[in-house]
């Protein structure tokens, strides 16, 4: 594990405007139900044949919350110069104003990885930034400022292919709005 030592004012402000994933709530809730749907039909089904018993019981709220915490997005969230995402069990902040690399791979699990300058690295699912314009505006503003800066390496394509596909999005949306679909 990396530790890395803060250089002098390296954690931005968290005052003014602060952008945030608009569904992450209902992402939780939804993680929620899903949760108590099967606590709820694991205790029925043993119930109803006979076989609920407290250990059991303990076995499927386990498996509920295991569930819950499976299903529960990762809240992310970005101001001037930064953007955290906060997970179960710990919270990753990237400095956006100073960032080295941008990367989006191919794969199944799409992730866009940002690394700053002092080597944090944060992991962003695209969609919580096309389905948030206020969130975009706030990194890819940063962005442009560390690619003016020199500091923002390796990732201009990644940010370009972003920015094309929430572009496209937005047209999208403006389109089927106006009824010109």
């Amino acid at each position: 594990m990396r530790h890395h030592t803060p250089r002098t004012g390296s954690r931005p402000a968290r005052s003014g405007t602060i952008a945030h994933d608009l569904g992450w709530a209902a992402d939780l809730r939804f993680a929620v139900h899903c949760s108590v749907v099967l606590l709820v039909l694991l205790v029925g089904v043993d119930g109803a044949a006979g076989q609920l018993t407290g250990p059991r019981t303990l076995l499927w709220a386990g498996s509920a919350a295991l569930l819950c915490a499976v299903l529960v997005p990762p809240r992310v969230r970005a101001g001037a110069g930064w953007m955290s995402c906060r997970g179960l069990l710990r919270e990753r902040t990237v400095r956006t104003d100073r960032l080295v690399s941008v990367r989006w791979p191919d794969g199944v699990a799409q992730r866009v990885v940002f690394r700053d300058d002092e080597g944090h690295r944060v992991e962003v699912d695209p969609e919580v930034l096309l389905a948030n314009p206020a969130l975009w505006h706030r990194l890819d503003t940063d962005a442009r400022r560390s690619a003016r800066a020199g500091t923002l390496r390796s990732g201009t394509p990644a940010l370009r292919r972003l920015s094309e596909r929430v572009d496209s999005r937005h047209a999208q949306r403006v389109f089927a709005l106006s009824g010109l679909e």
